[in-house]
Parts: C-alpha cells; sequence; structure tokens
C-alpha cells in the first residue's frame, strides 16, 4: 500500500514531466464515475459527505477561536490520553513534527495545553490538557456525539457494536495495532 506522501510525490514527478499547456489539450471527460467502475463507490460518496457534516459543526466553534480541524485531532488525543508523548501523537497523527509544532505552539500559548519534561527523560515532551482544553473538546465530543447519536437513531442501527466493529475493521490492520497501544480503550467500543 502507498503511503500518502508517496503518492503525493509520485504525482508532482508525473506532473513535473508533462509540458507547459498540455493539460489544457488534454480532453475533458463527460461521463462520470458509476458503480460500474468502482465497488462500494455509493459508501464511498456517503463517507465523503458524513464527514463533512460530522466535522462542519466542530469545525466551526474552533473557527471562534482561531483553531482548525489539527487543533482538534490534537487536543482530541491529548484529553484521550494525558501525558502522552510528542513522538506518540505523531505517529497517531501521521503528520511531520514541523505541522505538530505550529498547533503545539498555539495551543500552548492560548492555554488549552501544556507541556512537561518527561520524569525519566528530560528531553521528551509530554502533554497534558489544561481544563480548558479538556472542557472544549468535551464541547465539541458532545456535538458529535449528539450527531452519532440521531444517526443511529434514524437508521434503525441499535448495535453500535456491530457499527465499531466496522470502523475498526477500516483502519489498517498494523495502525489498529499501534493505535491500541497508544490509545488505551480505542479497541473497547
Amino acid at each position: 500500500m502507498l503511503s500518502t506522501q508517496c503518492i503525493k510525490a509520485k504525482t508532482q514527478s508525473d506532473m513535473k514531466k508533462m509540458k507547459p499547456g498540455s493539460l489544457s489539450n488534454t480532453p475533458s471527460i463527460d461521463k462520470p464515475i458509476t458503480s460500474n467502475d468502482v465497488s462500494q463507490l455509493q459508501i464511498i460518496t456517503l463517507f465523503f459527505f458524513a464527514y463533512r457534516d460530522f466535522t462542519a459543526e466542530a469545525d466551526r466553534k474552533l473557527m471562534e477561536i482561531g483553531f482548525g480541524r489539527a487543533h482538534h485531532r490534537v487536543l482530541f488525543f491529548v484529553c484521550r490520553k494525558p501525558g502522552m508523548t510528542v513522538a506518540e501523537l505523531l505517529l497517531i497523527l501521521g503528520i511531520t513534527k514541523q505541522s505538530l509544532a505550529r498547533v503545539l505552539r498555539q495551543m500552548i500559548a492560548k492555554g488549552y495545553i501544556i507541556q512537561k519534561p518527561g520524569d525519566s527523560d528530560r528531553r521528551q515532551r509530554l502533554l497534558f490538557p489544561t481544563s480548558t482544553g479538556r472542557d472544549f473538546v468535551l464541547v465539541l465530543s458532545r456535538m458529535q456525539s449528539k450527531r452519532i447519536s440521531r444517526a443511529l437513531e434514524k437508521s434503525g442501527l441499535e448495535n453500535t457494536e456491530l457499527l465499531s466493529q466496522f470502523l475498526n475493521a477500516m483502519i489498517d490492520p498494523h495502525e489498529r495495532e499501534l493505535m491500541e497501544n497508544l490509545v488505551p480503550l480505542l479497541s473497547k467500543y
């Protein structure tokens, strides 16, 4: 399986090989992709829209305080495992140190996260939410929880265990094992 970075690099390398103006000479295609082209296309489409709406309300709240989705992810996982290391958070989020450093700087400056040196290794940086950070992630999570509850009720899915198993199975097996080690309780629906 290709990583996102490999795909991005390949796409950029392919784009560099193209002659200037060659895209404008490419014929357009009027035929949409269908389920004949891709199995599970309806589910893929629904995932796009569900994720858009699942994050929209939280995104608006985050914007009110000058934060974005990256801030939400950082705060969510720090609240899930207070005292996690920066290295653990990097593994969970799959982002660069540079990207995380920018977000953490902002969250520390605004009083949502505290960074402390490790007990045994002073070079290690441990991350903890402040009460402001914890309260804010609870507001966001409760909004998203209500959306999930409404969708479960409307769809007639009362067995959340089955849904949790499905979502867990969507995670790459190697990543699932890593996540279960990094974020306790993730495997417990």
